[in-house]
């Protein structure tokens, strides 16, 4: 029986920094909910302002320097049950659990969940439970003068000393805002004789064997003895004997179907019902959803060096993918509707493989739920990221604790593809002066050799291990080797233009990203300078990067002019973001199969921010998610000065043919040719095309469009927009009534580049079906707006609206 302790609680300031306006409230206490953290309470007692607007953040640091003291009362019966524990899913983080005044446990780590014996200390009646936090902030320094210093990238906090969310602490994309409290559910948990601890599902698929589940259980017991499992899983069923406190059943389910990734097949789910049976009776019972198939990682070296590529159900999976961070910087606020939107803007820009960034927490069972069910691969970090770990006590308990019970968690799961050591600390050792800092002190390097290929090999031995991202599998070769292995391409961005990414030839990226600022409605909900400016004080505290705004406009280039005005400047850095992503993305796919995928940095934000994010907070897709949608197709074309590459990641044969045509831009053929094109299923060819339709007579005036028969098309550019002759006023627009909205129709009278409505102008939650359309004369497309409010209908189709580069040209 469960009596769950979520809902009202009293939240009570203890030692720390509180304003003195505060104290009072305070100290006397104020409502809580639970899951809840601190910010999420102060903000609903109106005791503080928004931490994400203005410049509130910094100014709201003190509440990570303070204890924190959670307080409830209930009643309780302990009926006739042996065992009282109570259980604690999630604690942020270093928590002092009191219950009747008699101190129950201590704990010091987010990643973890709790259960503890309290029967001893309930009592029938009222009962009252206290759990005290202590700073993190505080605690991580404490903890990082004890084990010694570590190096880490640039920040304020020594996050490695602690085991709570990096993130938290803050990032080049996230705030400052180090949580405290019950993030997740709380309660007692009455049981007899004996319950299933754990439940872990492995699943295995081959055409040979078909569909096999090999079962694992783990029993706590009090008192009881001769106890069996019982599992029905699609069709098919089995018992086991436990023998101490654990069973194991294989099973074959020849009943089943495999479960395959989107874009190569179906996803079919089957629930695992297991009993645990005493005698006939039934003392307890747990359910799983899992999917059948299997999943490997070929690192095989070859003649170039050592590959990275993953195959499910042994067909090879070319890699469409998104890095994830936490949906929010408050936990407990992202709901199953928020990931399953969030999941759907994955699905939905052509993604195949979500990274779950160690900086952030193991995610919930409605995040990873939803990537069984949409077929989305997920490779899933160890939490551990950008920094030197000691692997010396309390830490190293605390670290393998946590592995062993995610991994256990996870391995069910039909979408966990991979397990990573970490992000970026390989890399940090080799190569951003940690060796000299450490003198020899211990990093992490026996995490990701030794605890987690061991942990991982004992509990989900059918998922691939990395020992980090980059890493060149190799350990005497540099870590982020573009030859070997996986590599994090980040020159691009902080040093370099976008066309350097031309310039690699990487196996696999698992890290590339360019800055651009959210949707405009998102930004002037938190930011209110006046007049707006990019280089605003309440501007910067939304622009965590460092010389974000200077790199935003560097990365300008030669690609487009600097705008004077805002607005102006809000529209081009978000398209120079979705052009330099377009680039990258077009050069890696033209690489296969020597490469085999890509992940971008990153999806989505955890607050309003100027960030590598092709979602906004406000769920709002910024012109860089039609961008990917487009170059993650399953058949994707691009051309060069006389060639053209396909690449078809698709499960049938693509025949079609090519027309390449160089014309002026006001729609003047000038040039062309054709080509036929065959190419096998998940493969890539590349045809020659006429010398002359690449060479111009005037560049300025004239491109190449490539367009195939299947309607896929890839463009040519002579020179930049800067020096092409764009037309400023190319487009006709109109505007009619459409179920839920408004459909625009553009008409180009000359080309016409990636045109985009930013609808949000006009209202914050409209939303438009498409975006970096570009036009050929002649050509024009209709846009699909949903608003829940009537828009000014002369403002949809007006600058700054309706945009396109052309626009932008002077």
């Amino acid at each position: 029986m469960m009596r769950l302790l979520d809902g009202t609680w009293t939240l009570h300031a203890g030692a720390g920094p509180v304003p003195a306006e505060l104290a009072d409230d305070l100290r006397a206490g104020v409502p809580a909910t639970v899951p809840g953290v601190v910010h999420t309470d102060l903000l609903a007692a109106g005791l503080i302002p928004d931490p994400f607007d203005a410049t509130n953040e910094p100014a709201l640091t003190w509440i990570g320097w303070t204890d924190w003291e959670y307080r409830r009362s209930f009643t309780f019966d302990p009926g006739e049950h042996d065992r009282h524990d109570l259980v604690a899913e999630g604690l942020d983080t270093v928590a002092t659990i009191w219950l009747n005044d008699v101190e129950v446990a201590r704990t010091a780590n987010h990643h973890r969940t709790y259960r503890f014996d309290v029967g001893d200390v309930l009592r029938a009646g009222v009962n009252e439970l206290r759990i005290v936090f202590a700073s993190a902030a505080r605690t991580a320094r404490e903890a990082a003068a004890v084990l010694g210093p570590r190096p880490l990238v640039d920040r304020a906090h020594p996050f490695n000393a602690i085991r709570k969310p990096a993130y938290h602490f803050g990032w080049d994309w996230g705030p400052e805002i180090v949580t405290a409290g019950i993030w997740r559910s709380i309660a007692v948990e009455s049981w007899s004789a004996a319950r299933i601890a754990v439940l872990r599902p492995l699943t295995s698929y081959t055409a040979t064997e078909g569909c096999g589940l090999d079962l694992h259980v783990e029993v706590e017991t009090a008192g009881a003895t001769d106890l069996t499992v019982r599992v029905r899983v699609g069709g098919a069923a089995g018992t086991a004997a436990v023998s101490g406190d654990r069973a194991h059943l294989t099973l074959a389910v020849p009943d089943a179907a495999p479960w395959w990734p989107r874009g190569h097949g179906d996803q079919p789910l089957y629930d695992v019902e297991l009993e645990l049976v005493a005698d006939g009776t039934v003392l307890d019972r747990r359910s799983a959803r899992v999917g059948f198939r299997s999943v490997t990682l070929d690192t095989t070296p070859d003649e170039v060096g050592n590959p990275f590529r993953l195959a499910v159900n042994g067909s090879d999976v070319y890699v469409r993918g998104v890095n994830w961070i936490p949906n929010s910087s408050y936990l407990p606020s992202i709901t199953a509707a928020d990931l399953d939107r969030a999941l759907d803007d994955a699905v939905e820009a052509n993604v195949n493989l979500l990274r779950v960034w160690g900086g952030g927490v193991y995610e919930s069972e409605d995040f990873y739920a939803a990537c069984d069910t949409k077929g989305l691969l997920v490779w899933q970090d160890f939490l551990l990221a950008c920094a030197a770990y000691a692997e010396e006590e309390p830490l190293a308990g605390e670290v393998e604790a946590e592995a062993r019970e995610a991994v256990a968690r996870l391995a069910g799961h039909a979408s966990l593809a991979l397990f990573n050591g970490g992000n970026e600390n390989l890399w940090g050792y080799a190569s951003w002066g940690w060796r000299a800092q450490l003198r020899g002190a211990t990093w992490g390097d026996g995490y990701y050799t030794e605890l987690f290929p061991r942990i991982v090999a004992e509990l989900a031995p059918g998922t691939p291990y990395s020992p980090g991202s980059p890493s060149s599998i190799d350990p005497y070769l540099h870590p982020n080797d573009e030859s070997n292995g996986t590599m994090h391409i980040w020159d691009v961005w902080n040093t370099d233009d976008y066309t350097v990414y031309a310039n690699h030839r990487p196996r696999f990226v698992a890290e590339f990203g360019f800055q651009g600022p959210p949707a405009i409605s998102t930004l002037r909900a938190v930011v209110h300078d006046s007049p707006a400016s990019p280089h605003g004080p309440q501007m910067l505290v939304h622009q965590k990067a460092v010389d974000g705004n200077g790199k935003l406009e560097r990365g300008l280039g030669d690609h487009l002019l600097i705008p004077a005005e805002f607005v102006d400047w809000h529209w081009a850095t978000q398209l120079n973001q979705a052009r330099a992503i377009r680039f990258g993305i077009t050069h890696f796919r033209s690489l296969f199969p020597l490469n085999t995928g890509a992940v971008l940095w990153q999806l989505n934000d955890c607050w309003p921010v100027v960030s590598w994010s092709a979602v906004d907070s406000r769920g709002i897709r910024k012109p860089l998610w039609h961008a990917l949608r487009a170059v993650f197709a399953d058949r994707f074309a691009s051309v060069r000065p006389a060639a053209l590459t396909v690449h078809n990641d698709h499960a049938e044969a693509w025949r079609t043919a090519a027309h390449a045509v160089r014309m002026t831009l006001d729609g003047k053929p000038l040039a062309s040719c054709a080509a036929e094109l065959s190419v096998p299923p998940r493969g890539a060819a590349t045809v020659a095309l006429a010398a002359d339709v690449f060479a111009p007579d005037d560049p300025a005036g004239e491109f190449v469009v490539v367009t195939l028969g299947t309607g896929e098309r890839a463009f040519w550019y002579f020179v930049e927009d800067p020096v092409l002759d764009l037309a400023a006023d190319a487009v006709e627009a109109s505007v009619r009534p459409a179920a839920g909205g408004y459909a625009v129709v553009v008409r180009a009278g000359a080309l016409v580049k990636d045109l985009t409505l930013l609808v949000d102008h006009l209202h914050p939650d409209a939303r438009v079906d498409d975006g970096m359309v570009t036009l050929l004369p002649g050509e024009e497309v209709t846009f699909r707006v949903s608003t829940p409010e009537p828009l000014d209908v002369a403002a949809l189709i007006t600058h700054p609206v309706l945009r396109s580069a052309n626009d932008l040209v002077g």
